[in-house]
């Protein structure tokens, strides 16, 4: 006997719990990415395989009614010192064209956030000099993204920051994210500085 599809009305409500309990777990979990808490939110949820999951832009949505109803004191001050971390490690490492992208920059980090920061290099070992000159110690991360030549992780001002270099000719291209097309937001130095000044702390 062939399995009944379930009804828009039920399938829309389970798509909006997964993205509900998705976005609980990275406000509360500290999961950044997207695909891993919409699958673990919907295994908890006993949703199959073949479910429909929610969009990202969904999950955000739902993430950013979490943080202002459970977190926004909080969210707020991690928000703004995460945005100064970024514009300093940005003005440090001006050279290498920095754009900030992630929850800092458009406004969903939480309280397990790093600061996401992409450069472009004609070598990964141009920014490991640079960093190494001016005694800054860091990490070379694993990294499965495509494009990506290398990944350093560091601590500045007590907060994790995640710094992805691409080869210096991909800048130009470089604006698309392959999930699911979504355009990838990023922020020059000028633009942290304007939203620093938008929200004072």
């Amino acid at each position: 006997m062939p399995r009944r599809k379930p009804s828009p009305s039920v399938s829309s409500n389970l798509r909006r719990s997964i993205a509900s309990a998705a976005a609980r777990l990275m406000a509360e979990e500290g999961i950044g990415d997207y695909g891993a808490a919409k699958r673990k939110a919907a295994r908890s949820l006993g949703a199959g395989e073949n479910e429909a999951l929610p969009t990202n832009e969904e999950v955000e949505t739902e993430l950013r009614t979490w943080q202002s109803l459970f977190q926004e004191d909080e969210q707020r001050e991690r928000l703004h010192d995460l945005r100064i971390t970024a514009l300093e490690v940005m003005q440090l490492l001006a050279e290498f064209h920095p754009y900030l992208t992630g929850g800092a920059l458009d406004g969903t980090a939480g309280r397990y956030s790093a600061v996401e920061i992409e450069l472009f290099a004609d070598s990964s070992k141009d920014v490991e000099i640079a960093l190494l000159s001016h005694n800054i110690s860091y990490d070379v991360t694993a990294n499965h993204r495509i494009g990506i030549e290398a990944q350093l992780s560091l601590e500045w001002n007590d907060l994790p920051v995640l710094i992805s270099i691409y080869p210096f000719i991909a800048e130009r291209h470089h604006a698309s994210n392959p999930q699911r097309g979504k355009i990838r937001q990023r922020g020059r130095a000028e633009h942290v500085n304007e939203l620093l000044q938008a929200s004072p702390k």
